[in-house]
């Protein structure tokens, strides 16, 4: 006698068959998570960190992170597709556009200033440096804190003779960029040494080099004689002193945001079609001279409508509620002056979704 159970089996199977793909089509699809992952330049990291914390919670289903690697390194995962977006101090070049297939939007995000931190003891004031001093300090021409041409801009301070300790940055950085293109173009000293502009730079013998903006601010805390050129707003975080540099109009200016808004109110003008500007020497009588713009570099087309979305409207945001961002901790970014974000908001629109 033939068992009914195979056959009852059997039947079930097929009931259980023929109700998933009702079950399946009932049910509404759940939205998708989109990650976005970006990484770079150390300067905006604390910035673009407060920027993700506050956009998240007020888009759900939108994740992003940024790690800080230095603008070179973030501008070769971004060359090599690693990245969704990329933060850079330094503009990318055209070479460097040229080996990414999928296009390159890239949009200033913030600004700031670079300036000269220092550790000495018994310092009386803020320090005074002249153009030729800076110079000479970075080029290795000036070794003693009491060097009569640092002296002659600070009689009121009792400088000792102690040799000075230059701190730099050891990777590809854009702080170190915005800060080798001044000195290329104010310092005969530094142009005849050949030591040019670019995100590395061979600093004289002895220099102390470090990775990233963070890593510059803490050694020049723990050694004494130090100077090195950071981000205002990691100077300030460790309550480290900071020079005052002497301007293009003779004057010598502390980094204020004032200060730093007047050295950057005819960049955005100089903006190519990339939007890429190099401030080389900002003028103005109270225009702080080291001032650099920092950017995001995104791609032309993304894989899918989603994440195209997001990444232009993080940026959009970025753009306009992301410049109102005042928490504690984030000195020293710059707003940006409305006709960039003008220029930065239409350049976003050319973002869309794409085959990788």
């Amino acid at each position: 006698m033939t068992s009914s159970r195979p056959l009852r089996a059997m039947a079930f199977a097929l009931l259980c068959a023929a109700a998933v793909p009702h079950t399946v089509a009932a049910a509404d699809p759940a939205p998708r998570e989109v990650w976005l992952r970006g990484a770079g330049a150390t300067f905006p990291a604390p910035l673009y960190k407060a920027w993700i914390k506050t956009y998240e919670k007020g888009h759900d289903g939108v994740s992003l992170t940024y790690d800080a690697i230095g603008s070179g390194a973030g501008l070769s995962q971004f060359v090599t597709g690693s990245v969704d977006f990329a933060g850079s101090d330094a503009p990318i070049t055209d070479e460097q556009v040229a080996k990414v297939d999928r296009g390159v939007v890239s949009v200033p995000a913030t600004a700031g200033m670079v300036v000269l931190a220092y550790s000495l003891p018994n310092a009386v004031g803020p320090l005074r440096l002249s153009r030729e001093a800076y110079a000479g300090i970075f080029a290795g021409e000036i070794t003693k804190w009491n060097d009569p041409r640092i002296q002659a801009a600070n009689p009121d301070i009792e400088l000792p003779n102690t040799t000075i300790a230059v701190v730099a940055r050891r990777d590809a950085s854009g702080t170190t960029f915005a800060f080798a293109s001044h000195l290329d173009a104010i310092s005969p000293v530094w142009q005849e040494k050949g030591l040019g502009a670019g995100t590395l730079v061979s600093w004289p013998a002895g220099a102390m080099k470090v990775p990233g903006n963070e890593g510059v601010a803490q050694r020049i805390k723990i050694s004494e004689g130090a100077i090195g050129y950071v981000e205002y707003g990691f100077a300030k975080r460790l309550g480290l002193p900071v020079a005052a540099l002497e301007n293009k109009a003779g004057k010598f200016v502390m980094p204020t945001e004032e200060a730093g808004t007047q050295a950057l109110a005819e960049a955005g003008e100089a903006m190519d079609e990339k939007l890429r500007v190099v401030v080389t020497d900002a003028a103005g009588d109270a225009a702080y001279p080291i001032v650099t713009y920092s950017w995001l570099l995104l791609y032309g087309s993304y894989p899918d409508q989603q994440k195209a979305e997001a990444v232009r409207d993080f940026a959009a945001w970025g753009l306009t509620e992301g410049q109102t961002i005042r928490d504690e901790g984030l000195s020293g970014y710059i707003p940006l002056p409305a006709n960039v974000v003008a220029k930065g908001q239409q350049a976003l629109a050319a973002i869309r979704p794409g085959n990788m």
